[in-house]
């Protein structure tokens, strides 16, 4: 059974919203799969709403062999550089009251 990850496209006409999956290979695009690991919507109002990726569950499938396609391996890149922005200034807070 090889396993890819990919997108499945959902959402109305002029209006896509994308599900990065993991799924069969044999499987057709917007069938059956294993696991929903985030959500990709290109029109969102907000940047920051645009793409959500559980990065974790993505290393852990990576790990037991399932292959990125080439839009999904992109999109996986672009979350992990803004992954580390988003969780600095929360790691700032907590140590600041500890200096004080």
């Amino acid at each position: 059974m090889a396993l890819k990850i990919r997108l499945q496209r959902h959402g109305a006409s002029h209006r896509p919203f994308y599900r990065m999956v993991v799924t069969e290979a044999s499987a057709r695009r917007d069938g059956r799969f294993v696991e929903v690991l985030g959500t990709y919507e290109p029109q969102a109002s907000k940047p920051e709403n645009e793409l959500k990726v559980k990065l974790e569950r993505v290393d852990y499938w990576k790990s037991v062999g399932a292959k990125p396609t080439d839009t999904a391996a992109s999109m996986i890149r672009k979350a992990r550089r803004a992954a580390p922005a988003a969780e600095a200034p929360a790691a700032a807070e907590v140590e600041a009251p500890a200096e004080a």
